[in-house]
């Protein structure tokens, strides 16, 4: 066989593979996405208001402590702070960490709040960086905030729980509005008998909605093209992605903008793990861990009514920063606990969740971006055809527009949380339009991580905030 004979047949096992590829990982989505449907059905029935009204007279939930870490956040604080004190939950702390802010954070909280310095009475069961002051408010008895040195989210989180009284934390981030209701709904397996190690709940994209006292009290989808793709992006994730995972017994990621989790297991594994930048996702990986090796039968399910507005990027700059440092994060952890691939003694989570994360996550882009490739230089060559090439593009990109689309329409006969006709069709359109483009452009960002993980790479880089839109007066 000749060279060229070599190279064309080399193209064509490789474009066939890169086909065969993309088939399986987005038929696993739309399995997930079938699994997901009785999910959202049943949670959807469980969650009506009368039902929620019954469970804040009861005697059954948890009292909570909410964890706030906060990294420059001046701009976003005051409203996030006033949104977590008007929580209805009946039993609720609030521990706000002020992790070495170089802007006025502690400045605004300190004027907003009242807050008046007390003596450090706690345990420092957990190591963290050291605590400068703790903090009270004269208006509002359950807001604590620490003020430490640097050390970066999971240490934050790790001095909060060294705080927290209560058996149950939910971690948030401090540009985080959680709806009123959202605690309640989050504790409901409590009411359903459930024993649970943590809870996930949705999280939602905040830009362009108008904010008022702390509360999203209009969903609108934003205009501009790089945040409304990433909300059809937020839809697909969490309607059908993590809620699919519930039947399969393998969440491996609980979002660290919004989760629930019991204290006395994060304890036992030590708190988060420092120097991860995705400090959420280990977390998860090594409470599965906890559980198996020590026998103990507790679920970590993901509930999708319970929802936490956040906001996302709105420049290039900083959407690369973050999807470099997420999937830096997911080569790390699954590095570090790759003994839990296709291991019996870890359950659903070792031998599914794990190398469907090994497998269709972390190599997603790597083999994207070969397939692209090898499908443009095996037409150039005619090493494969032009309706190979078309099979390729619906198959790696048309696949995926389809299951946003039912993302979409999952949202559209469920929570509705988008009234407005007019978002409703852009997501329709944006469901189309987030492949083209958009996706391409994490593909990259996310191949950067490989490079930057290899090279000892651990910073987050500056995330920007432009602040959440205020209701018109």
């Amino acid at each position: 066989m000749t060279a060229l004979g070599l190279v064309h047949r080399g193209l064509w096992w490789a474009d066939h593979m890169a086909l065969a590829y993309f088939l399986i990982l987005n038929s696993f989505y739309a399995f997930l996405l079938i699994l997901s449907i009785p999910e959202l059905w049943r949670n959807w029935r469980l969650g009506d208001d009368e039902h929620l009204q019954r469970l804040l007279s009861s005697d059954a939930l948890p009292p909570l402590s909410l964890l706030v870490p906060a990294h420059n956040e001046e701009v976003t604080i005051a409203s996030s702070v006033l949104s977590f004190l008007t929580l209805e939950y009946p039993r609720l702390e609030i521990i706000l960490v002020n992790d070495g802010s170089k802007d006025r954070t502690v400045d605004v909280l300190i004027k907003e709040f009242d807050l008046y310095e007390v003596p450090a009475a706690y345990p420092q069961t957990i190591p963290s960086a050291k605590v400068r002051a703790v903090y009270r408010s004269r208006r509002h008895s359950r807001l604590i905030v620490l003020d430490k040195e640097n050390g970066g989210k999971a240490d934050a989180l790790n001095a909060a729980i060294n705080v927290a009284r209560h058996p149950f934390v939910v971690a948030v981030d401090a540009d985080t509005l959680i709806e009123p209701d959202a605690l309640l709904r989050l504790a409901r397996p409590f009411l359903l008998g459930t024993s649970v190690a943590a809870v996930g709940a949705t999280i939602r994209v905040a830009n362009s909605c108008t904010v008022e006292l702390g509360r999203v009290v209009s969903a609108r989808v934003d205009r501009r093209w790089l945040p409304s793709c990433q909300v059809v992006e937020y839809l697909r994730a969490f309607l059908f992605g993590r809620l699919g995972w519930n039947r399969l017994g393998g969440n491996l990621i609980i979002s660290g903008a919004f989760g629930l989790f019991r204290r006395e297991y994060l304890l036992a594994i030590n708190g988060y793990k420092t120097g991860n930048v995705t400090e959420d996702m280990d977390v998860v990986v090594r409470l599965h861990r906890y559980l198996r090796e020590h026998n103990i039968k507790a679920e970590l399910p993901f509930i999708p009514d319970p929802v936490a507005w956040t906001e996302v990027p709105t420049s290039l700059r900083v959407l690369g920063r973050q999807r470099e440092r997420w999937h830096r994060g997911l080569l790390g952890t699954l590095i570090t606990h790759r003994d839990l691939c296709f291991n019996r003694k870890y359950g659903m989570a070792g031998m599914i969740a794990f190398p469907f994360y090994l497998f269709g996550e972390l190599l997603a882009p790597v083999v994207e971006l070969g397939g692209y490739i090898f499908t443009v230089v095996g037409v150039a060559l005619g090493a494969v055809d032009f309706h190979f090439a078309l099979l390729f593009f619906f198959v790696a990109v048309g696949y995926g527009s389809l299951l946003s689309l039912w993302a979409v329409l999952l949202e559209e006969l469920s929570f509705k949380r988008y009234t407005r006709r007019g978002d409703f069709l852009r997501l329709i359109s944006l469901a189309f339009i987030e492949s083209l483009g958009f996706r391409q452009l994490t593909v990259w960002f996310r191949l950067q991580a490989f490079w930057k993980y290899f090279r000892g790479v651990e910073s987050w880089g500056a995330m920007t905030r432009e602040g959440f839109q205020k209701k018109p007066t």
